[in-house]
């Protein structure tokens, strides 16, 4: 009789959980850079790894359409950089032309968001 495969389980302090329990502190109509939050994970020069591994992402808990290019405008998002743009002005972010107001990007995270 065969045995059962053994599934291998994350460990929580993977950069990935990392990035997602980082993403989760953003709060309704804040944002943050992918180069944030990649500094913020320990990992400052991994901002590509950030936005491939948001990518993936599908659960509604993880908010990562609040994760914004460096250069604050959209970047990409699954569902389209214009969907990702509506998003967050209904949260109640401003943009002019294609960017984001400077005042709607956060430089710290504090207590995790309940929004």
């Amino acid at each position: 009789m065969p045995t059962p495969k053994k599934f291998y389980k994350k460990p929580t302090d993977s950069f990935e959980t990392k990035i997602y329990n980082a993403v989760k502190k953003i709060p309704r109509g804040k944002a943050a850079t992918y180069a944030y939050i990649a500094g913020a994970c320990g990992r400052p020069r991994a901002w590509r790894a950030v936005g491939n591994i948001l990518n993936k992402n599908r659960s509604r808990s993880v908010p990562c359409h609040r994760v914004i290019r460096s250069d604050r405008t959209a970047g990409g998002y699954a569902w389209g950089a214009e969907r990702k743009i509506n998003i967050l002005k209904k949260e109640g972010i401003v943009f002019l032309g294609n960017k984001a107001k400077g005042e709607f990007i956060i430089h710290h995270l504090t207590a995790r968001s309940r929004s």
